[in-house]
């Protein structure tokens, strides 16, 4: 029986072996080695266009929240696309710049931006920062006038909205550390308009990730709107209206909204209210990216216990963070099927820990030396990954149509100390 893959215009089943697109990923496995991240290139790029094409036709920018995944080759396809970025770090702006994309379609997110952050984004122009307190519109303003220029911002709005989610990815509360108190709002705005290093264009808002129903973007949308109207009556007029990202992806049984139908539903709100000739921004990162990747893994051992069976992988929680991290449910999925005696294994990784899983409670038929993939790993898999254990972090491929690139080359013990030093 072929198993089931969550949405993905990447990856299936043919001639008895997943594929992503039109490359086996046997043959991805033989060439490159395990563990192995696999991206489609079609994947991501149609989940692109669903954003694209449902604000077709009025002033809109996409910016990918390039956290989820901030490899090189993925974020120059996005550039090539059109999208801009939201960032989160210099180092983020810095890769920006190396994929070739525009700091004129940048956003700089984050609650702890450093002084040399933001002069590094104000000489690179970017679009604005998305301001999350009062002190850090201090230091923009401060920097901003030492430099001899002016900073663009967006408040980034806390509209005190249960997202439903994960609380570690819930940030539109009340108790997290993200964005301004939405009482507190319209005061830091007029604030902001008093400062000579400041020019406002905008506001922000992002609730949290992995959201899948409707109802807490709209709930949010129309606080934000309420504040837009207020800012309106106090003279300070707005360039754009960000309504951040966070829509979810189906990694089981989850039925997140279409991308259409959400960017539709708040669209309607915005020109209900009169702000249609606004530009409209969107944040996304998970919707992007998430189910177009995979983790590919080859089973090592299989250990039959007495209360638990265990599939052991050269994978860990060192390659994919999300089982350990979130208590996360993900997919994991034979890459070549086999007919037999099915047993319920959890599918472990070899670091020492008793967290490193990465699925648990699995009915397979397994064999030593078979290969696996964990899908929907596109997103805050190789992004989140670490070197515990002395481990490299696993190569990454791009798979474009019949063709696969080789987009990061797995890491080597040397590599890992080479910047450390003996005691002489």
């Amino acid at each position: 029986m072929t198993p089931t893959l969550p949405d993905s215009d990447g990856f299936d089943y043919r001639d008895g072996q997943l594929h992503a697109e039109q490359v086996s990923l046997g043959t991805l496995a033989e060439r490159f080695g395990t563990p192995l991240y696999v991206y489609s290139r079609r994947a991501i790029e149609r989940a692109y266009d669903r954003y694209a094409d449902a604000l077709s036709g009025r002033s809109s920018l996409v910016c990918y929240a390039m956290k989820a995944n901030s490899n090189l080759a993925v974020l120059d396809l996005l550039a090539r696309r059109g999208a801009g970025f939201d960032i989160v770090s210099g180092g983020e702006l810095e890769r920006v710049l190396a994929a070739g994309g525009d700091p004129s379609r940048t956003v700089f997110s984050g609650v702890g931006k450093s002084v040399a952050e933001i002069e590094q984004a104000l000489r690179a122009d970017i679009l604005c920062f998305n301001i999350e307190s009062a002190p850090e519109l201090e230091r923009i303003d401060a920097v901003a006038r030492r430099l001899g220029t002016r900073a663009r911002i967006s408040v980034r709005v806390n509209p005190d909205v249960d997202a439903r989610t994960h609380p570690y990815i819930s940030t539109g509360l009340k108790n997290n550390k993200f964005g301004v108190a939405y009482a507190d709002t319209l005061a830091l705005y007029r604030d902001a308009a008093r400062r000579p290093g400041i020019e406002i264009v905008g506001i922000d808002c992002h609730i949290g990730s992995q959201i899948t129903e409707a109802g807490p973007y709209i709930d949010a949308a129309e606080r934000v709107l309420d504040l837009v109207d207020g800012l309106e009556r106090d003279g300070i007029g707005l360039r754009h209206i960000d309504f951040g990202g966070g829509l979810g992806i189906r990694y089981g049984e989850e039925t997140p909204p279409a991308t259409g139908e959400l960017v539709a539903a708040l669209m309607a709100r915005v020109d209900a209210r009169g702000h249609g000739a606004k530009t409209v921004m969107f944040e996304p990162g998970r919707s992007l990216v998430g189910n177009a990747g995979v983790l590919l893994t080859r089973v090592e051992y299989l250990k039959p216990g007495e209360a638990r069976s265990f599939a052991i992988v050269d994978g860990a929680m060192n390659d994919l963070m999300r089982p350990t991290m979130y208590d996360a449910w993900m997919g994991a999925v034979p890459v070549c099927p086999r007919d037999g005696a099915a047993s319920v294994y959890d599918i472990v990784g070899p670091v020492c820990e008793s967290g490193d899983w990465l699925a648990r409670d699995r009915t397979l038929v397994l064999r030593p030396g078979d290969l696996l993939a964990i899908t929907s790993a596109g997103a805050y898999g190789m992004a989140m990954s670490s070197n515990y254990n002395t481990r490299g972090r696993a190569a990454e491929v791009m798979v474009d149509g019949d063709h696969a690139y080789l987009v990061r080359a797995r890491e080597r013990p040397a590599q890992l100390f080479a910047g450390e030093s003996r005691l002489p």
